[in-house]
């Protein structure tokens, strides 16, 4: 298919037009006020040949120097096989959107079921919806579901571990539904239990949120958090990215009630912030407080399989500040990212992923260590392929950094003047790994 985007043709708009009851295009926009309509012409170049629009863009590629990434913080660089980008391509995928007609739209509805299949498989959960835009907006959806399913109370509680971006999001949904945020404070590195424990005896809360990996990238113990939370009728949710669930124990396991993030870490490349993913997990028993598209399967009057969205009207998207969410059109392309991806891996090869990202974390780490010039910021926490490393003094977490990137390495994420924030996956060699070890010791 040579030309899969042709532009309408002369004809075409006429015949729109015509059907619209509008003499020209600058018609459809006579309600837009005089004041707020451009009345110039774009800062466009001039039409360029096809081949001259290749050149220019090769032209800018030829100037980008490729990192080698050793950078996380909830984003990461995880390889996507070939076999994704060709299915998504694939024209009945590529202009889907909303499943409204079962009748007509039976493929992209088998492609949703399948994705809200696996990432309850994932996360131990009982349902999932599809799906969020991102996992700091699936997890204040999710903040947003505690309070909704407790009716009266609006306190809900976070991690100060759970990534700060992602707190941030929490924080301005809060301030504009009415909910009581409050930090539980960090301890070592993880979240404080004592602080945990007191905050949600003093009452009235009605949600906790914690995080899996944390922001440091350590693998917290959530033993009998979920049975605290309980014991004072509040509910648990934890952020978790998705890839990592495949060999941690899962949200269901530790007894959460939701399970929330970003779904970006099963091959989704890194597209310098976007398309991504967040999901929404949960328990049978909050299903209706769940946003986003439910897909069921069913049998049409024939007997045959079929596959239906379920539980939630249509209008419960569209109710404006009554709806559950307005958030759903990512159910779409990046759900079926997910599904194509995680069915082409199967649970073996995303145990390789994780296998092969924690031995390259775990030997970049004792390699900076070695080095002198870093030392892991907590090294009594278990970690999976994160870790938070502290710059000696004489040296800081910019400076590395910035003699990185003229090296072609992206060598993590500045969390403080002698904090930073590394990160491995199966994306990187041992030849990676030395070359940016060298150069840590060279500074």
């Amino acid at each position: 298919m040579p030309n899969q985007y042709m532009p309408h043709t002369a004809a075409d708009i006429e015949r729109m037009l015509a059907a619209c009851g509008a003499s020209s295009l600058d018609d459809l926009y006579s309600d837009v006020p005089e004041e707020l309509r451009l009345n110039r012409p774009y800062d466009l170049p001039e039409a360029c040949s096809e081949k001259e629009v290749r050149d220019f863009f090769a032209a800018m590629r030829d100037k980008m120097t490729p990192l080698t990434c050793f950078a996380g913080g909830g984003f990461y660089d995880h390889y996507t096989p070939a076999a994704v980008s060709s299915i998504l391509s694939r024209s009945e995928f590529l202009t889907a959107y909303t499943p409204y007609q079962p009748e007509i739209s039976q493929g992209t509805l088998q492609y949703i079921f399948e994705y809200q299949t696996i990432m309850s498989r994932l996360t131990g959960m009982d349902v999932s919806n599809a799906s969020m835009y991102d996992g700091a907006t699936a997890t204040a959806e999710a903040m947003m579901m505690t309070v909704a399913a407790a009716r009266k109370r609006n306190r809900v509680l976070i991690s100060e571990t759970v990534n700060s971006a992602v707190a941030q999001v929490c924080a301005t949904y809060a301030r504009y539904h009415g909910i009581v945020l409050e930090v539980i404070p960090q301890d070592g590195g993880v979240t404080s239990r004592a602080e945990f424990e007191m905050m949600v005896k003093a009452g009235d809360v009605a949600g906790v949120i914690v995080s899996q990996p944390n922001m440091f990238g350590i693998v917290e113990d959530y033993t009998g958090w979920a049975d605290t939370c309980h014991a004072a009728k509040a509910l648990m949710a934890m952020n978790c990215q998705a890839s990592p669930l495949a060999v941690l124990r899962t949200p269901g396991e530790w007894g959460a009630d939701i399970a929330c993030g970003d779904a970006q870490s099963l091959g989704m490349p890194l597209n310098f912030g976007g398309p991504y993913l967040g999901y929404i997990c949960t328990t049978k028993a909050l299903i209706r407080k769940m946003p986003g598209r439910i897909v069921g399967a069913t049998k049409d009057a024939k007997g045959n399989r079929v596959f239906v969205l379920t539980l939630q009207a249509r209008e419960q998207h569209i109710r404006r500040e009554k709806a559950t969410s307005n958030i759903c059109s990512n159910q779409g392309l990046m759900a079926l990212h997910t599904a194509v991806y995680c069915s082409l891996m199967g649970p073996e090869g995303l145990r390789q992923v994780n296998e092969i990202s924690a031995a390259n974390a775990h030997y970049l780490v004792e390699q900076l260590c070695a080095t002198g010039k870093m030392e892991q910021a907590y090294p009594d926490k278990p970690y999976l392929n994160e870790a938070l490393m502290r710059v000696k003094p004489g040296l800081t977490a910019t400076a590395i950094i910035e003699a990185a990137e003229k090296a072609g390495i992206l060598a993590g994420v500045v969390v403080a003047d002698d904090l930073l924030l590394v990160c491995a996956t199966e994306m990187q060699t041992r030849d990676d790994i030395d070359r940016y070890v060298q150069l840590v010791k060279s500074l």
